[in-house]
């Protein structure tokens, strides 16, 4: 007998479906069944009310009390004794085999539902008779009946709004339903349309990358090997580089050939999912070039990670989606924008000579400081609409900055673009919640008195606990104290940032009514022209009254924070420092100092620390001069030193007040 995987069969079902097929196992396994059958799945989906079956059986008034005490029985009757877990019949696969092409062919359906088991159950030959032996109320409806009806009497159920969530528009699997079915099923399955989602504004706006997009637009209006591929570190913004294309095409700025083009992201993972019948991965992908190949709006496919499709649904003696698509890029009937990292490109790629030759490379490099905070200036008001805070303009430099200084392994600009968003959400949170310090130091209190009173308990009995007893008591006085100075200056900080924001809000227009001058600064930031109408109805002297009580606000808060905010009136570069600072440990002051002072003094402030030792405190001093102005190779270290010299003269000390100063 053949083994058939039943696994992409169950796939095929839907939520209730699957639900009930795994309680029929469970009933079948409380009465020692040696199988699943039929009858047991029909009982437990009479159970549930808001199925396809349910509304089928009232629609044609079947007495559902007297099919459940015929299933009953029926149940009742098969063999016991099995002490495994029971298998699922013949019966059930055949079941959902016929259900599946019922639900695929005749109601281009993507998943089987309750009303399509019922139907396959009535029309299959030998499945009617399972039927009749079930229940006659169930064999009584008429089968034609059925199917005529069945789109109609189940249009309200729980399983006709999860088919119809599958429908909607930007829907992973969106499938068609009867009598509208989809011209392109395979694409709306597998793919997502970057275009549309640029010109519906659900892309981000990508600065910084025209070159790297401009070589797409030459690649792709080529006669051959018209399919760019992106390489490049993770993180530099390949895909960001294809997302600004497709606001070009969105907003008509490409040539003429490509202001039609449609941009579809291809997902292999997607394809792949599910695809356990052999050959049903390869039917997929064929199925997705033959839609690309006939659509009359021109498609490219955007393919991102693509050394993924070297082996992707390859099997022994079967191949890979690379060689599926090798025939149709050199035929040129299918165009592709492919995204890897070098080292995959080097790995997979080039290798395969065939393969290499379909595309032409585009290097993605990471940015430049001052592009990535170009590029950082286009996501800072949909981060700012996001956590409904103010983001300033040296917050966007110091991410770049000190993202680039102390953050390693990662590149620009996704590690700015985390460090930003993180930033933005700890002072929104900041607004809202307890700082990090009270909540430290309301927990140690408790810690002391969880300890103090198993102490206590335990010197009760005769144990002398009195000398830690005593440390406990003094940390508690001593966090008591600085509990209460953190919360005194907690309340004085929350009232000057209330004030500076509500004075914001009133400076760009926007009245900070309720107190709420978040939302304002929120609602100012992305309304500017009409903020700025507002506020010019201020007058001149009242414009600058309250800019000098701005001034005197932003003094009093930054006096009071010094080096250790509890909270911010908006995402600033000690925001942005003291997000490095959790990640790195690196201490926020030292982070903010002024760099360039620091080198130019670097030997002097050495020589305080290490004493009659000029000579290589300049030696190290210069090194590190021109290395911080450019004027070394990139590539090699910043400077590689051997302090040599008797034990005691300073050498470790020398290391270690470098490391302190810089």
């Amino acid at each position: 007998m053949v083994a058939v995987d039943i696994r992409p069969l169950i796939g095929k079902l839907d939520s209730q479906c699957r639900s009930t097929l795994t309680e029929a196992i469970s009933l079948a396994l409380t009465n020692t069944h040696y199988n699943a059958e039929v009858e047991h799945w029909l009982l437990r989906l009479l159970d549930q009310t808001g199925v396809d079956l349910a509304a089928i059986l009232r629609h044609y008034e079947i007495d559902v009390g007297k099919v459940a005490k015929d299933l009953l029985t029926a149940v009742d009757g098969f063999k016991r004794g099995n002490a495994r877990t029971p298998g699922l019949s013949p019966d059930i696969v055949n079941l959902i085999k016929a259900a599946w092409l019922i639900a695929s062919v005749e109601y281009s359906a993507s998943r089987v539902r309750s009303g399509h088991l019922l139907l396959a159950l009535l029309t299959d030959e030998s499945l009617a008779r399972v039927a009749r032996s079930a229940s006659a109320e169930l064999a009584s409806i008429s089968a034609d009946a059925l199917r005529q009806d069945l789109a109609k009497v189940t249009a309200d159920t729980e399983e006709g709004s999860e088919q119809l969530a599958l429908e909607e528009p930007g829907s992973v699997a969106a499938e068609g339903a009867p009598g509208r079915a989809s011209k392109t099923p395979a694409l709306d399955q597998f793919t997502v349309d970057l275009t549309l989602a640029a010109k519906q504004g659900k892309i981000d706006p990508v600065l910084g990358r025209d070159g790297e997009v401009r070589q797409l637009v030459d690649i792709l209006t080529r006669r051959r090997q018209n399919n760019p591929i992106l390489t490049g570190e993770a993180g530099v913004g390949k895909t960001a580089v294809v997302e600004g294309f497709a606001q070009r095409i969105a907003n008509g700025d490409v040539p003429p050939p490509l202001r039609n083009v449609s941009i579809r992201t291809l997902d292999l993972a997607l394809l792949q999912a599910g695809a356990g019948v052999k050959g049903e991965f390869e039917n997929r992908l064929k199925s997705v070039i033959n839609e690309v190949k006939s659509s009359p709006k021109p498609i490219i496919l955007f393919i991102d990670e693509a050394h993924t499709m070297i082996g992707a649904g390859g099997q022994a003696g079967q191949g890979d989606a690379a060689n599926l698509l090798k025939p149709a890029l050199a035929r040129g009937e299918l165009r592709t924008i492919a995204a890897t990292t070098w080292a995959e490109y080097k790995k997979y790629f080039e290798r395969d000579a065939a393969l290499a030759r379909r595309f032409q490379v585009v290097k993605v490099e990471e940015p430049a400081e001052r592009s990535a905070v170009e590029m950082m200036r286009g996501l800072a008001a949909t981060l700012e609409h996001h956590h409904k805070v103010r983001i300033l303009d040296e917050a966007l430099a110091e991410a770049v900055r000190l993202s680039s200084r102390y953050i390693s392994g990662r590149q620009l600009p996704d590690k700015a673009v985390s460090l930003l968003d993180t930033a933005c959400a700890n002072v929104a949170v900041g607004h809202s919640g307890i700082p990090a310090e009270i909540e430290d130091a309301r927990r140690r209190l408790e810690q002391i008195k969880v300890a103090t009173d198993i102490l206590h308990r335990e010197q009760s009995i005769g144990a002398d606990h009195r000398e830690q007893l005593a440390e406990l008591a003094q940390e508690n006085a001593d966090v008591g104290a600085e509990l209460a100075a953190l919360e005194q200056r907690w309340d004085e900080e929350k009232t000057l940032v209330d004030d500076i924001r509500a004075l914001r809000a009133r400076l760009e227009g926007e009245a900070a009514g309720d107190g709420d001058a978040g939302q304002a600064e929120a609602e100012a930031a992305s309304d500017a022209p009409a903020a700025s109408d507002s506020a010019a109805a201020l007058s001149d002297d009242e414009r600058a009254r309250l800019v000098a009580e701005l001034t005197d606000k932003n003094a009093q808060l930054s006096t009071l924070q010094g080096e250790t905010p509890l909270m911010h009136v908006c995402v600033d570069g000690q925001a942005i420092a003291k997000v490095v600072s959790d990640w790195t440990g690196i201490p926020v002051g030292r982070m903010l100092s002024d760099e360039i002072n620091a080198v130019l003094n670097l030997k002097q402030r050495m020589g305080e620390y290490v004493v009659g030792q000029d000579h290589a405190l300049d030696a190290i001093a210069q090194s590190i001069r021109t290395s911080r102005a450019h004027l070394a190779d990139p590539r090699q270290p910043i400077g590689v030193f051997m302090l040599a010299g008797p034990s005691g003269v300073g050498k470790t000390e020398t290391g270690i007040t470098l490391a302190n100063l810089l």
